[in-house]
């Protein structure tokens, strides 16, 4: 079966959720699921479930990077080197077979932040193994993604409880 490329993007809450609903319903089937997750750390708790799935691994960011609006130099490029690395292993476990579904988690803001390369992604839509099932998400993917897409699912904010400065809550944004 042909494997294909899934965008969840947009400004509203929600796109890691279809991703890791798409990687269930691929783990129920027994493919094996690999879920990277740039710029999180470890702490939210639907990793505690997700751990739990024989064939559902998590590779979460090793280290949280901070705001980026208050990074020295050397922090970005740090930062930098660690998606770099972080996006090379996922290649390395699709070469290797790891996986059949790969998750890449805010790997948009990744590219954003310019802490990864766009042309990385396109080489892996490019190249990727003709059975592997790809899904990317994160906030504005560069166009050229975008077209290589199967498909595009952009969630829009309507409404926010930040914006009335309501903080996150354990067990429901993260």
């Amino acid at each position: 079966m042909k494997g294909l490329v899934h965008i969840f993007c947009g400004d509203g809450k929600g796109k890691t959720t279809s991703a890791i609903g798409l990687g269930i319903r691929a783990c129920g089937l027994g493919n094996h699921v690999m879920m990277m997750q740039f710029l999180k750390g470890n702490y939210s708790y639907e990793l505690k479930i997700l751990n739990k799935l024989k064939n559902f691994y998590i590779l979460p960011c090793p280290k949280v990077i901070n705001s980026t609006y208050s990074m020295t130099e050397n922090q970005m490029q740090e930062a930098s080197v660690l998606c770099t690395n972080m996006f090379l292993r996922a290649v390395s476990a699709v070469n290797n077979q790891e996986c059949n579904v790969l998750i890449l988690d805010e790997i948009f803001c990744a590219v954003n932040f310019q802490f990864l390369d766009n042309k990385l992604i396109i080489d892996l839509i490019k190249n990727k193994p003709h059975d592997l099932e790809l899904v990317l998400t994160g906030q504005n993917p560069k166009p050229e993604v975008l077209e290589l897409a199967d498909y595009v699912s952009e969630i829009k904010k309507v409404e926010h409880p930040f914006e009335t400065n309501v903080p996150a809550r354990r067990g429901f944004e993260f």
